[in-house]
């Protein structure tokens, strides 16, 4: 990575070159100021048409200005954060802001104006023009385009957005003689959150931040297009791990996760999450990212993992997979009851059910099946009301899925965990076993074993659809699926 000419933003009233010649880079000359100002083609990009889901976030928008008649709504992007000393992660657009944009520029804010003397409110999306060459922003500042790349200006945004677009730079004055209720979406832009210090309270912000959350709920037709495109990504990074497993068994787990990886920023953002690439023992522990250790032939890999769209909508999917292609005869047994148990999870999905009633159903069958197999003492109701179940199967069955992975999360419990299943509701179904490698209660046989089978299920008017249908979950039909692989 090339150095920056200067390490941090010059002030834009000051001469920017001057500061540099009496500092750090004293060769830096008036002439070269001079040259650096002119001799640069007009890049405006004319013509644009609308992003493609333009039209559903003003819809978003709409809802939101219905819910909070006259009050001022800031919903901000957010910031770049550092690394390490001068680098920054890979910017991720605040959840709440690309629901109601469809934009994902860091430093911008969406800001819903109340109309004076009418109902509704009227947006306005604040973010940086193009650098300025006048004063050498654009190659001095170490966020200007000659370092990080031409971002849009203005009147392009507009265009693309449907919004209207001010500058960034402009917005923390216009807040601080802001009148009226003020609600701001927090967590994102420290700046931001300070010119309103004194406008706003802790919680009527929440109940923005939790609208917003209950707003993502059901997903519209667009949603539910990128939903499956990050599935069908899914799916195709699944088959490059399987074909890859050789190679991951000569080196460690990390071939997997850089594997599945190269599909997903191929043909997406990024990953949804940290890829769970967890082999042998490394399955029963929920959320193994380190991706760290060995591969070996005979183990199960459990492998959790979801491509992010360009849109920023993921994937959400497990398989516990055969190294060697084939099961043995206890991994088929664990592997075949988790397979039962998210069989009738999945039927459990449906209009009018309450949302509890997959997990209800998943857990009743893992927990007949451990009665069954002797690791704890019936009858089943009892192990039920006491939870004793929970030693093996630990986490809940599923959870919504859409811009987040665990989407919704702010939504009040009546509006989500208590709430009743509706069409465009779109969730995961993923029991799963977990035998701990030092868990004594167990036979010595059962210890570091653990299977989870997850999909992302769309409920319907009629009942559901499985959206990662297209990897297959039977454990026959798993074998088979991997041998067609391997043999290629």
């Amino acid at each position: 990575m090339t150095d920056e000419l200067t390490p941090e933003t010059p002030d834009e009233d000051e001469q920017p070159i001057k500061q540099r010649k009496n500092g750090l880079y004293p060769s830096l000359s008036d002439e070269l100021a001079e040259n650096m100002k002119g001799g640069w083609a007009d890049t405006e990009l004319r013509d644009l048409q609308p992003i493609e889901q333009a039209p559903n976030a003003a819809r978003r928008r709409a809802a939101l200005s219905a819910r909070f008649p006259g009050e001022r709504l800031v919903i901000p992007a957010g910031n770049l954060k550092t690394r390490s000393n001068d680098t920054e992660y890979d910017f991720r657009a605040s959840t709440e802001y690309v629901y109601l944009t469809g934009d994902q520029t860091d430093d911008s804010v969406l800001v819903l104006e109340p109309r004076k003397g009418a109902d509704g409110h009227d947006a306005t999306i604040y973010r940086l023009p193009r650098s300025d060459r006048e004063n050498g922003e654009f190659w001095l500042n170490g966020m200007g385009e000659l370092w990080v790349g031409r971002r849009h200006s203005l009147a392009e945004s507009e265009a693309l957005l449907g919004v209207p677009c001010k500058d960034v730079r402009e917005l923390a004055e216009t807040l601080k003689e802001a009148t009226g209720p003020v609600r701001v979406v927090r967590g994102h832009d420290a700046g931001i959150e300070a010119a309103l210090t004194d406008k706003v309270t802790a919680e009527r912000d929440e109940e923005l931040r939790v609208q917003l959350s209950e707003a993502r709920v059901i997903k519209d037709e667009f949603e539910i297009g990128e939903l499956q495109k990050a599935v069908d990504s899914t799916v195709r990074g699944f088959e490059d791990v399987v074909r890859v497993l050789d190679k991951a068994e000569a080196t460690s787990e990390r071939y997997i996760e850089g594997t599945f990886f190269l599909r997903a920023r191929v043909e997406g953002n990024d990953v949804g999450y940290g890829s769970i690439c967890a082999a042998g023992p490394h399955a029963t522990t929920l959320h193994w990212v380190r991706n760290n250790g060995e591969v070996r032939s005979g183990d199960l890999l459990l492998l959790d993992a979801g491509v992010e769209t360009t849109s920023l909508y993921t994937a959400d999917v497990t398989r516990t997979l055969p190294i060697n292609g084939r099961y043995t005869d206890l991994q088929r047994k664990i592997y075949d009851a988790v397979y039962e148990a998210q069989e009738a999870g999945i039927a459990a999905v449906k209009p009018g059910a309450a949302y509890r009633d997959f997990h209800d159903a998943a857990q009743r069958v893992l927990t007949e099946k451990l009665v069954e197999w002797g690791l704890v003492e019936g009858p089943v109701e009892r192990v039920l009301e006491l939870g004793l179940q929970r030693r093996w199967t630990l986490h809940g069955t599923g959870h919504m899925l859409g811009l987040d992975v665990h989407d919704c999360a702010a939504a009040r419990t009546e509006a989500y965990v208590d709430s009743t299943l509706e069409p465009g509701m779109v969730l995961t179904v993923e029991p799963g076993l977990y035998f701990q490698a030092d868990d004594l209660t167990v036979p010595v046989e059962f210890r570091g074993i653990g299977v989870r089978i997850e999909d992302d299920i769309l409920v319907t008017e009629d009942g559901n659809r499985n959206l990662s249908a297209g990897l297959p979950r039977r454990s026959d039909e798993v074998e088979a699926w991997m041998a067609g692989l391997l043999a290629k």
